[in-house]
């Protein structure tokens, strides 16, 4: 072997996990880069589905489920019951202290209302539970169609728990557009943005525990989530 070849051999020798590093390196910031845009690309599909005005549903269904936790959801559905889209409406998630006459001093007008034809659940405490207690509700009552009350933007991780929960009941979303959301653009508000990003992350954990309990798996215990049906003020919030 030449003098050259045996000065050669280690210096390739010692290059070789130079080179491997550097190939991981290109490998994990391929990966992150194809994650990131694969984030970013979800994230506008979960916008996509935010309607930015609040549509009457398009039509009337058995029962209407509110679940507590944002701006105006409670007199929202009321004002749906008041106008015959469903025969029933169950509040969802109301503070274990709460009754009907705490509701009814924030909504007066519907006093005759809330107390004929309104059922409160108070176990709910995040949307997973709100689901499974508007089951309940819905078998007590022989419901086959339900209108969904809630704020727009919660509104695909609760129709992704409560299909879950009740394949066979038809839900008709009516989502509630915050006084924030009709004031400026999501995209200029700092605190909307971290909210919209924080129901997305929970959006595709809802949507990944779904997927694997249709196949038997269960990974992720049922936790506290206060975005919906948590522990509400004596007063529902009317703004």
């Amino acid at each position: 072997m030449s003098e050259q070849a045996r000065h050669d051999k280690p210096e390739a020798t010692r290059q070789t996990p130079a080179r491997r590093r550097a190939r991981m390196l290109a490998a994990v910031v391929a990966v992150a880069g194809i994650a990131f845009v694969g984030a970013g690309v979800g994230f506008v599909g979960f916008l996509s589905q935010l309607r930015g005005v609040e549509t009457k549903p398009a039509s009337n269904a058995d029962g209407i489920v509110v679940l507590t936790g944002g701006s105006s959801r409670i007199s929202d559905a009321i004002e749906l019951l008041a106008g015959g889209y469903g025969k029933r409406l169950l509040i969802s998630g109301v503070h274990p202290t709460n009754g009907v006459s705490d509701i009814s001093r924030s909504l007066p007008d519907s006093q005759r209302l809330l107390t004929c034809c309104v059922d409160l659940d108070r176990s709910a405490v995040n949307t997973r539970s709100n689901a499974s207690e508007t089951r309940r509700w819905v078998d007590e009552r022989g419901f086959h169609s339900l209108i969904v009350v809630t704020s727009n933007y919660h509104m695909p991780r609760a129709i992704v728990e409560l299909s879950h929960a009740m394949p066979d009941i038809t839900l008709i979303p009516f989502a509630v557009i915050g006084d924030k959301w009709r004031e400026e653009p999501w995209w200029t508000s700092g605190a909307t943005l971290r909210l919209l990003l924080s129901e997305y992350v929970k959006y595709l954990a809802a949507e990944a525990r779904v997927r694997l309990a249709y196949i038997g798996l269960e990974p992720f215990p049922e936790t506290t989530d206060p975005s919906a049906g948590s522990a509400e003020p004596k007063r529902p919030p009317s703004g």
